[in-house]
């Protein structure tokens, strides 16, 4: 019996490993789309039926029979935001027929801070504060300056990704409300209405008016009406014929009456007079006139509304009915054409008309298909008021900050929201750069640069770990490793300035002297472990130390562990991401300690160990060291003195660093070493060096010796 052959036996084993993914995918997708409908379900309990999906944003219509009750898109179909993990959230929205939303839901997320750390049901009860919210209000996390704006509270821990869910949602769901012609592209709900300029008139025609867009036509052919009705059960009812195309089905027009130089000059001084008298505060009169098919029709008289016109502005309908409308028998200006209907509609001051926001006049023509069905198309009369009648008012210095707020780019907003942090921040590295630059002169006065040292490490536990956040971690080094190989988005890394700041001081720093200044100064566990490990030796809880053959063999750990995490990141980083926990910062700084047991437990035994052993976390385990040790071999400056004495014979310094950063041969070694400037200190004090120590007795020796008691001093003497 032949065996198989390898090649076929590849082929086959492909087959059933694709046919497995292919299984698992459409549980995945099966299990969302069940998930899916139980927030419609819920959201709108009388839901019948989903439809396909439609148009460029793949919209599915909610339907209760045949009256849609609301939309339902998800946010990967409308835009591409990128996260704090670079990949986008993707969100389940559910709008209704006004714009307004209904259900906001997380169906899809890659971030670290979740996947490992803060519960995912936070940034549900996050999301779910979006009901309620119309697509073209402004939503703002935390405070703003827009008294108008909608505040939502952030989620602690997870600033970045919940702002980047929030423009996620309001975004995204704008697009699809302008797409579906629920809102307008342009609407604006914090911009105040113009005014018309009441004390404005000039004599005007009828060409005038009409020439100046005070004045607005439609001119409908029958053959234009015919091709509307194209492929619907209307097409061939009431249809011309060849001949006929060309004839008008309406010649309709449009104006604003409230300015004088319009009103005036079409209804004349005194009916324009009365109509202003019976005007209230803040109504409108619009005036439409035609020729051909009838506007107002005649269903106003049995139902009290007119079903053929309707005006809209923004995302309002706004219908007329009988108490709104007023007859018309003449027009005054001059050359003004035959009409045969006529009539002026009042917009009551309920509907917040803005008479210098663009409107339309939509009128609806109904073809019979039926005793008691017909067919409806309508068409759209576009008007804009001439500046020239109207004023704008100007805009307040809190719209004007509203407005340059909203214009801003989301990572500028949080850098405006977290401007102290970062004023803070910008102080401390400030004046970190200055006791690196004349670090000569700080040695010099050890009793005080302990002190200062210690006050720093306790600022960067405190302000920069607990306060701020700012930790940095391996997971920001595989980030931007992936970001560069695949598609670098500045605005990706800009979205967490405390990260940003501290990201460019650490790169800048190692260029200038290594990974020490980060590791000895600004990691907040880091100066958190140095802060025990000095109460632990002050407390004279004994020290233990590994042969420096084991200590050096055990720094290739943290580089190991390195390599494998960027490994796993190539296939996934999501992976990465959790098996980077072998960081304790996550569970010790960033959410201090709240997290699940088997976490704390982990953190605080390195914690633990650190009594006893100065940093054994950093020296051996820390990824995030190793990653920064390599680019310190491109260090610019070795501003860490030595003398030719410095481990033969002297061993001072080797054996004080707590570190063990200091060969037994006298050399410091860059990539372990904290900066932490003890040695510095010990070089500098010349009652504490050996090589000092030794130069200063030869010093006071030859001194002694310079004066030899057999030598007599020359004088002069008199003659």
């Amino acid at each position: 019996m032949r065996g198989v052959q390898p090649r076929t036996f590849g082929k086959q084993l492909f087959a059933v490993l694709g046919l497995l993914w292919l299984l698992l995918c459409s549980a995945a997708q099966a299990d969302q789309q069940a998930l899916i409908s139980q927030r419609i379900k819920a959201t709108f309990p009388t839901y019948t039926q989903l439809s396909v999906a439609e148009g460029e944003f793949a919209v599915q219509r909610i339907l209760q029979g045949d009256t849609v009750l609301g939309y339902a898109f998800e946010s990967r179909n409308v835009l591409d935001l990128p996260a704090y993990s670079g990949k986008p959230i993707n969100m389940l929205v559910l709008l209704d027929t006004q714009g307004v939303i209904q259900d906001a839901y997380v169906l899809e997320h890659h971030e670290p801070i979740l996947l490992t750390g803060i519960p995912e049901s936070k940034l549900h009860d996050f999301s779910a504060k979006f009901a309620g919210i119309h697509v073209n209000q402004r939503v703002v996390v935390g405070r703003s300056s827009d008294p108008s704006a909608v505040t939502i509270d952030a989620v602690t821990g997870a600033t970045v990704t919940v702002m980047v869910l929030n423009e996620t949602v309001m975004r995204a769901a704008h697009k699809v409300a302008v797409s579906l012609e629920l809102v307008s592209a342009t609407a604006s709900q914090t911009s105040r209405p113009a005014s018309i300029k009441t004390d404005l008139y000039e004599a005007s025609d009828w060409a005038t008016l009409t020439g100046n867009g005070a004045v607005r036509r439609l001119l409908l052919t029958r053959g234009q009406v015919d091709d509307a009705f194209a492929g619907s059960p209307a097409e061939d009812i009431d249809k011309s014929t060849p001949d006929q195309r060309g004839d008008s089905f309406i010649d309709l027009y449009a104006a604003h009456l409230n300015a004088p130089t319009i009103g005036r000059n079409l209804l004349g001084d005194i009916g324009y007079r009365a109509l202003m008298g019976e005007l209230q505060d803040g109504e409108h009169a619009i005036a439409v006139l035609g020729n051909g098919y009838s506007f107002k029709g005649s269903g106003y008289v049995r139902g009290g509304i007119f079903d053929r016109i309707q005006l809209r502005q923004h995302s309002e309908t706004i219908s007329f009915r009988d108490l709104d409308y007023q007859r018309l028998y003449d027009i005054t200006a001059q050359g003004a054409p035959a009409l045969e209907e006529m009539a002026i509609f009042i917009v009551r001051d309920k509907h917040h008309f803005d008479p210098g926001a663009p409107w339309s006049l939509e009128l609806l023509v109904r073809r019979q298909t039926g005793p008691t069905s017909g067919e409806f198309v309508s068409f759209e009369l576009g008007y804009q008021i001439p500046e020239i009648y109207i004023d704008r008012p100007l805009p307040t210095a809190a719209e004007l900050a509203a407005a340059e707020e909203a214009a801003r780019p989301m990572w500028l907003n949080i850098w405006y929201q977290r401007s102290f942090q970062i004023a803070v921040l910008a102080f401390a590295l400030g004046l970190l750069t200055v006791i690196m630059f004349w670090q000569d002169k700080f040695t010099a006065y050890p009793n005080f640069l302990h002190w200062l040292r210690r006050g720093y490490l306790t600022f960067t536990v405190v302000f920069i770990g607990w306060y701020a956040l700012g930790q940095l971690s391996v997971v920001n080094v595989l980030t931007f490793t992936h970001a560069v190989m695949q598609e670098f988005r500045w605005e990706l890394f800009l979205s967490d300035p405390m990260i940003f700041i501290l990201w460019t001081f650490t790169a800048a720093s190692i260029l200038l002297w290594g990974r020490g200044v980060f590791c000895g100064w600004l990691c907040p566990f880091g100066a958190l472990q140095e802060l025990i490990n000095e109460a632990a030796r002050k407390l004279k809880i004994r020290q233990f130390e590994l042969p420096f053959a084991v200590h050096e063999r055990l720094w290739a750990v943290k580089y190991i562990i390195l390599l494998g995490l960027f490994g796993l990141s190539l296939d996934s980083l999501a992976t990465a991401e959790r098996f980077a926990e072998v960081e304790p910062f996550k569970t010790s700084i960033t959410l201090f300690f709240q997290r699940e047991w088997w976490f704390v437990l982990y953190a605080v035994f390195l914690l633990v160990i650190n009594i006893f052993t100065r940093k054994v976390y950093c020296r051996y385990v820390c990824p995030l060291g190793a990653a920064l040790a390599i680019p310190s071999k491109f260090r610019l400056f070795d501003w860490l003195k030595r003398r030719s004495e410095c481990g033969s014979p002297c061993q001072l310094c080797a054996k004080e660093c707590e570190i063990q950063a200091i060969h037994p041969n006298g050399q410091i070694n860059a990539n372990e070493c904290h900066y932490c400037l003890d040695c510095q200190m010990t070089y500098h004090n010349e009652n504490k060096c050996p090589p000092l120590i030794l130069k200063h007795k030869r010093r006071k020796r030859a001194a002694a010796e310079g004066a030899n008691p057999e030598l007599i001093p020359a004088t002069t003497l008199d003659t």
